[in-house]
């Protein structure tokens, strides 16, 4: 068996955290699927950038479109949701098979509107509808702004992947947006059994900030113990009303960023049932050579406690450094969508 593809029996699903024309037409991602057990894909701004510039699959589409009257982010979307669409259907066996709870493709709002709720909604909206796949998700960044947008999307019936978490705080306020959403639908007599969201904890980046403020001892642990904390706190939410679904954990930014650590670092250490997560090529591939499937992710409670309090004691408020992560995620992703459109201008 894939090393990769034992973690899928330890309750936890893989996706990749990219997606191209390449990966669809080449049959890479569909052996990926049938080899490996990837079970969901995930796309940002900046994979759809590299992608672009990249992949000569999209040179002619490129070429065809710039003679088109569409502005620059229709034209971007015409042709990105093909590929959202195949890597759905591609999928779609395994979402029918696991009752909906696997096989989902997720793709992001524009990042310049992250400030602005009626804009995310209606843009989730008009996304969910072209998509025109169960298996989608639309991804909206849990600002203050996406949270009332998140709850709406939810309401309406529309998966959600709620992507740039970086502190309790913020998850603590998806998951609150999330179960109004749910909620909300109940209330109107609404079916809410298949309503699928996940909520995006970003991992590495939270080590590579907090880890020069810190003694060697603690460093390379902080993100760990959050996530760790993280899934102790979601094992005890109660439960949603009409067999809603619980919003998955998914640990995204899951590449080591510092090459002392090991390549597999937040892939070994974060393997826990009913979570997910979503790895970039590279690290699908290490992992595929040398990584360990062991269920980890409910290891060690005391020392997570530790490094917690550890941390707190330091000064160091995680939730303060999630407002400054995040803003940094915002401000990436902003300066990825700019290059991505003038790649189609």
């Amino acid at each position: 068996m894939s090393r990769i593809a034992a973690i899928s029996r330890l309750g936890q699903q893989v996706w990749l955290d990219n997606l191209s024309r390449q990966l669809l037409e080449s049959g890479e991602l569909a052996r990926w699927i049938a080899d490996d057990a990837i079970a969901g894909v995930t796309s940002n701004p900046a994979i759809f950038y590299n992608a672009i510039r990249t992949d000569a699959a999209y040179a002619e589409a490129v070429s065809k479109l710039k003679n088109s009257q569409l502005d620059a982010e229709l034209r971007f979307e015409a042709l990105a949701l093909p590929d959202v669409q195949g890597a759905c259907d591609l999928l779609l066996p395994l979402y029918e098979q696991s009752g909906g709870n696997a096989g989902f493709v997720s793709f992001e709002v524009s990042p310049t509107l992250a400030a602005d709720t009626a804009g995310t909604l209606a843009a989730a909206r008009r996304l969910w509808a072209e998509i025109g796949r169960p298996n989608a998700m639309i991804k909206i960044p849990a600002t203050p702004a996406g949270l009332g947008a998140i709850t709406a999307a939810i309401a309406d019936g529309i998966n959600v992947n709620v992507t740039l978490i970086f502190s309790p705080g913020q998850l603590a306020d998806v998951q609150h947006a999330y179960r109004a959403g749910i909620e909300q639908r109940f209330a109107a007599g609404l079916p809410v059994d298949r309503i699928a969201s996940v909520a995006s904890v970003f991992i590495s980046r939270l080590d590579s900030l907090i880890d020069p403020k810190l003694p060697a001892e603690l460093q390379g642990r902080t993100a760990i113990a959050m996530a760790r904390q993280a899934y102790a706190d979601w094992q005890e939410l109660p439960a949603l009303p009409g067999q809603a679904r619980q919003q998955m954990l998914l640990w995204a930014s899951t590449s080591s960023k510092n090459p002392n650590y090991r390549d597999v670092l937040y892939v070994e250490q974060l393997i826990g049932a009913g979570t997910v997560n979503t790895v970039p090529d590279a690290t699908l591939a290490a992992f595929r050579d040398h990584g360990e499937a062991l269920a980890t992710l409910a290891d060690d409670r005391e020392g997570t406690a530790h490094q917690l309090a550890a941390i707190a004691a330091l000064g160091h408020d995680l939730d303060v450094i999630g407002e400054e992560l995040q803003t940094a995620g915002l401000k990436q992703f902003d300066e990825a969508f700019a290059k991505l459109l003038d790649l189609v201008r």
